[in-house]
């Protein structure tokens, strides 16, 4: 297996895993949604799918790039709830330099995504 193969697999991987958890611990992600949003576990569990389907996605030749835009899409439709977390991290009992150091850390998973997905 190349570099670029394995890549592909590991942020496959952190994204079904991430999705499954989505359903297995919920209240990690009730937690930290913005409390003007509506149906919260709803939106939790749809994240979750497209967590899953845009990880396998990854695997498939046919449907990597699409699949690699829409965690593109996701990664952002979910940053206010990352920065709503650094905001209660107190609340949460999380450190704040992990809340806040999350962040920045969107940039490389984005470029992640776009690199794996762009080369089929």
């Amino acid at each position: 297996m190349n570099y670029r193969s394995f890549s592909r697999y590991a942020l496959a991987l952190l994204f079904v895993l991430a999705g499954v958890w989505h359903f297995v611990h919920p209240a990690t992600y009730l937690a930290i949604m913005p409390p003007q949003m509506p149906q919260p576990l709803l939106l939790v569990h749809l994240s979750g799918v497209f967590e899953i389907l845009g990880g396998l996605g990854l695997l498939f030749r046919p449907t990597r790039r699409l699949a690699g835009l829409g965690l593109l899409v996701l990664l952002v439709a979910v940053f206010p709830a990352n920065v709503y977390m650094a905001l209660i991290h107190e609340q949460l009992g999380i450190p704040g330099w992990v809340a806040w150091g999350r962040l920045p850390l969107q940039l490389p998973l984005m470029w992640w995504v776009w690199q794996v997905s762009q080369r089929v």
